[in-house]
């Protein structure tokens, strides 16, 4: 692998922003080395820390999402700037993400002092196929592989990979399994990602008050979603701990597909950590894992760490009218879903789209690799003209025409 990948830009790399510390670049940072601990006026500040939920763990409010770094030394400087939570997952990279941050823990001898968290995937296909037994056994047997790779005994939190569907939390094959691996103490905690029909999961997940942590998208294109608003809220409420993940989605090819007059969005003054800021001001959120993938990038969001409060030039960004409308990205809302006439699995593919351009190539084949066949790219091989429409601005058939240049 290279020793630095592209980030999840919320902005082009030719931005220069007066209202940030630094602004992200995708170009990438030095393969190793050590920068100096974060500047600004938080500098000398204590890190903000949160409980999360029922579990009574304690953690910084800003910590690593691993899924695209592959830099060992970006996860060692990570954690001495003070992030004690890594999330990953046995998919990432092919199981090669797990290895580093296990190599990487067990030669700081920190395991005791952080929080780990990976994800086993069964594919939405597999999970209706698969008695209650063999889904249990297939989920375990992942999940075993995980242990070894971290080099680990147990993970804190142990999350099913990518529920989107309510009756898919609730399968006695999962169940089981947690409470088997919970018994064994192999797992602290139980909880699963979702990425897609979030406000109904966390509402069943709520009410059912079988999981402990959930790890949910919430970035600032989410702000007008009230339903999702007051599901985290709920969820809180009764002690469920929440992880927010992609909290600077709005990646810079975005740019391409908005329309002429709003490009200059993207050559103003603008500051990444405002959407930051703005997602772990919610305060149902416990923390987040922002996908850093540079030093210059982790430092930035360490800051962010030490102070929530929003400046008058992150104030103006946010309240921007040309902020707003240009969150034009994939909300994975589902109303795309219908519009095929074919029946294709659209938000999987906008979702894979995603991953290709982070740029994660593994991750953007096991997304489409879940589909079964006739719901994923093989039943748009035939189609010239793609009728499925999204209810905002994303142009679906560019982005499928995108993956079949490099999957079909």
């Amino acid at each position: 692998m290279a020793n630095t990948l592209k980030r999840r830009d919320f902005i082009s790399r030719s931005l220069k922003g007066a209202g940030a510390a630094a602004l992200m670049s995708c170009a990438g940072g030095p393969a190793s080395g050590r920068p100096s601990a974060p500047a600004g006026p938080a500098a000398g500040r204590p890190l903000l820390t949160r409980t999360l939920g029922r579990t009574g763990v304690v953690l910084p409010v800003v910590n690593m999402g691993v899924m695209n770094a592959d830099n060992p030394d970006l996860v060692r400087r990570a954690y001495e700037l003070g992030m004690r939570h890594f999330d990953t997952a046995a998919g990432y990279w092919r199981g090669k993400n797990e290895e580093m941050i296990g190599t990487v823990l067990a030669g700081l001898n920190a395991r005791p002092q952080t929080t780990i968290a990976t994800k086993a995937l069964i594919p939405p296909a597999q999970r209706e196929s698969l008695t209650a037994a063999e889904l249990k056994a297939a989920f375990i047997k992942i999940f075993e592989g995980s242990l070894r790779r971290l080099k680990t005994d147990y993970v804190d939190i142990l999350y099913i990979h990518d529920i989107s569907r309510v009756e898919d939390m609730s399968r006695p094959g999962f169940l089981e399994a947690f409470a088997e691996l919970k018994e064994q103490k192999k797992i602290r905690f139980a909880g699963f990602s979702t990425h897609q029909n979030m406000a109904a999961c966390l509402e069943a997940a709520t009410a059912s008050g079988f999981y402990d942590v959930l790890l949910v998208t919430y970035n600032y294109a989410f702000q007008d979603d009230l339903r999702l608003e007051k599901a985290l809220a709920a969820a809180a409420a009764k002690g469920i701990g929440l992880v927010a993940m992609k909290t600077q989605c709005m990646q810079s090819w975005y740019k391409d597909e908005l329309p002429a007059e709003m490009q200059s969005f993207y050559n103003g003054s603008i500051s990444q950590t405002a959407v930051l800021k703005w997602a772990l001001r919610n305060e149902a959120i416990t923390c987040a894992v922002p996908g850093f993938t540079t030093f210059a990038q982790l430092e930035e969001d360490a800051a962010v760490a030490r102070d929530l409060t929003l400046t008058d030039a992150e104030k103006a960004f946010l309240a921007g009218r040309g902020v707003r409308l240009a969150q034009g990205r994939c909300l994975q809302c589902g109303g795309c879903a219908g519009t095929c006439p074919a029946g294709v699995d659209t938000p999987t593919l906008m979702r894979a789209h995603m991953y290709l351009h982070y740029p994660n190539v593994f991750q953007a084949r096991e997304a489409l690799g879940s589909l079964p066949a006739g719901r994923g790219l093989d039943a748009c091989a035939s189609c010239q003209t793609c009728v499925a429409r999204c209810r905002g601005r994303v142009d679906i058939g560019r982005r499928v025409g995108q993956l079949k240049l490099h999957f079909a």
